[in-house]
């Protein structure tokens, strides 16, 4: 997306240096002293004009937060916003827990040391819809590869999107690189908007279409899917012997 600029944005910009960053691969491996802390690194890629980073970033000032895009233009439109939610919600002139950035997600690997993050947000990408353009999709298993290299043991990639092609698209690439996937919608809002999730600028104008919105989550870190491996396996275990003690119940009858 290109919106027109405005005159002396770069400068604007370049001022910012708590907020914004133009050169991502100088802080490889070093994102803890950008912060001036330790505390988990989640980034959203392609974050538009930043209403879900900010928000993030406003709800959760123990996380450090990157929402990155390629364009000037979106960079001047997110620092707006976050500054704004900061003022408004937490009365503060600074944005402590959040960084934006001017970068590709093509160089992933060249911003991030391995293990470097700890979640990454994919929301409402460019479906590419040709299927000779299947290599630019984010979720295409080129960039999978990269994410993985990028996460921690316990990270984890939240995608959502409107294009049902799409879905289907990324369903197949989690499963041909062996991500394991957990809570798996086909329509996100169904029952009611979802509360514990911050909605992006195309989100809330899909849902007011009527739209459904396909989500998932794919857990990379091996400490994280062995934690969902459990999970599933201790629930099933309850299942089972709930389904056992009604069954012996009718039989005692």
């Amino acid at each position: 997306m290109r919106l027109r600029g405005r005159k002396s944005m770069k400068e604007d910009l370049e001022r910012q240096t708590d907020l914004i960053v133009f050169e991502p691969r100088k802080l490889k491996g070093r994102w803890n002293e950008f912060f001036d802390n330790d505390r988990p690194i989640h980034i959203e890629c392609g974050m538009g004009k930043g209403q879900f980073i900010s928000r993030w970033s406003v709800n959760n000032p123990d996380i450090n937060y990157i929402g990155m895009d390629m364009y000037d233009e979106l960079l001047s439109r997110a620092s707006e916003k976050a500054r704004a939610f900061w003022k408004k919600e937490r009365n503060s002139e600074v944005v402590p827990n959040l960084a934006l950035v001017r970068g590709n997600v093509e160089f992933l690997e060249e911003m991030f040391e391995e293990g470097e993050l700890e979640r990454i947000y994919l929301n409402f990408s460019d479906p590419w819809p040709k299927s000779k353009h299947g290599k630019r999709r984010l979720t295409h298993p080129r960039f999978l590869m990269k994410y993985k290299q990028a996460l921690s043991e316990i990270g984890e990639i939240h995608f959502k999107t409107d294009s049902l092609s799409l879905f289907e698209f990324s369903l197949n690439s989690f499963s041909d690189v062996e991500l394991q996937m957990r809570n798996i919608s086909l329509d996100l809002h169904r029952s009611g908007i979802r509360e514990d999730l911050v909605l992006t600028e195309y989100e809330a104008k899909f849902i007011g279409q009527g739209k459904p919105i396909y989500r998932l989550e794919a857990v990379i870190g091996d400490k994280v899917r062995e934690e969902h491996r459990r999970r599933v396996a201790d629930e099933l275990e309850k299942q089972l012997s709930r389904g056992t003690t009604k069954d012996f119940e009718s039989e005692e009858e």
